[in-house]
């Protein structure tokens, strides 16, 4: 039984989700679903909402999107996953119109393709390459796909006011003080944030609380957050929502981030006694500690120039073959020893035919970083 209080909040919110569906146009929602506790509740309410309209009604497709970066920890991407088939069964045998997606990003846009393939030294604060590629792109992609065959689509976010002082500040920022706000970077995309003013309490109570409509608990995402003390990566569609991903706090996402200082949810699951993922964060803190070492990078950078600060500091460029290489072995001799897929095949084939790519270009860089340092 719910607080009699959030019980009515609850309700409002579900009058209003049901409302905006009912709405007298073709849209399609996207939800945008982490597996993390708030997109959890917005996929909760909207399943809920389509079970108590009537069947001749539900003329709105339904899309709820995860996005798995390739690099996720193996725990949360596992969750997403069981979590998105469930709610897929339900809704086939409800003949709900709801459709599940992963999106991912490209071969070529991949973190060890990028990290091993390109050289690119691990993603900090001040060179954060990750997000736009892996995060950004692919959720972007599919929703510019949906608003291709729609014209325009609503996106459903689990965003709430009381999340951080930078989220509030954040949805203060672009509140048009209507149900639906417009995207900043997508056209055609607007945004609809159901659960904005509930807070952490709300959310916690709700779930354990309230059965999922698709059958089952929410106790297996409860116990996950308890492993890792930890909250998740939202879905994350654009560059504002980029300081959500690799903050100081505890957040479920790739186990290879090196924007933080510790995975600290990474740690939390080894510590509640998932022994088998201690691999991964030693493999982490070693990419820290070679990111800035300079015999492992090289002068130029990859278009051939040198590149000095302002200040006079001296940037190197990308890691060179020695430590690609080396990156590689390790991470497949990892990949044996945790008995998790960790690279594609795909992802080896292109890191092959860059490294291919730059030796062949080697002589005529050589040839550029001379002339630039004559002048000429």
């Amino acid at each position: 039984m719910l607080d009699p209080q959030l019980e009515a909040r609850i309700a409002a919110i579900r009058a209003d989700l049901r409302d905006e569906y009912q709405q007298p146009h073709e849209k399609p929602w996207i939800v945008g679903f982490s597996g993390g506790k708030d997109s959890t509740v917005v996929a909760h309410l909207v399943f809920e909402t389509l079970l108590e309209i009537a069947p001749d009604e539900r003329r709105r497709k339904v899309h709820i999107v995860a996005n798995d970066t390739l690099v996720e920890s193996p725990l949360v991407v596992g969750h997403i996953q069981k979590v998105l088939a469930e709610i897929a069964d339900a809704a086939r045998a409800w003949r709900l119109p709801v459709e599940t997606k992963i999106t991912r990003p490209a071969v070529d846009q991949t973190f060890w393709v990028n990290l091993i393939g390109r050289g690119y030294p691990p993603p900090n604060r001040m060179f954060r390459w990750c997000t736009e590629r892996m995060k950004i792109l692919p959720t972007s992609r599919y929703v510019k796909e949906q608003v291709a065959a729609s014209g325009e689509v609503i996106l459903l976010l689990g965003v709430r006011r009381g999340e951080s002082a930078t989220r509030s500040q954040s949805v203060r920022r672009y509140d048009n003080g209507e149900r639906l706000n417009r995207h900043n970077d997508l056209p055609g995309c607007m945004v609809y944030r159901p659960i904005l003013e509930l807070s952490t309490d709300d959310v916690w109570e709700f779930l354990a609380s309230v059965p999922p409509p698709w059958g089952g608990t929410h106790q297996a995402l409860i116990q996950l957050y308890r492993d890792a003390g930890g909250g998740e990566c939202p879905v994350v569609t654009s560059k504002d929502d980029v300081p959500s991903c690799g903050t100081t706090s505890s957040r479920f996402g790739c186990w290879t981030c090196t924007v933080v200082e510790k995975d600290r949810s990474l740690a939390g699951f080894v510590e509640a006694g998932f022994r088998e993922f201690e691999p991964l964060l030693e493999f982490r803190d070693w990419l820290v500690a070679i990111r800035n070492d300079p015999h492992r990078r090289s002068a130029q950078r990859r278009d051939g120039r040198y590149t000095v600060a302002p200040n006079g500091t001296f940037i190197p460029g990308p890691f060179t073959f020695e430590t690609r290489r080396e990156i590689l072995e390790r991470l497949l001799d990892l990949e044996r020893q945790v008995g998790h897929n960790l690279i594609s095949r795909d992802e080896i084939q292109r890191i092959y035919e860059i490294w291919s790519e730059d030796l062949t270009k080697e002589p005529a860089r050589a040839g550029a970083a001379a002339r630039q340092a004559v002048g000429g």
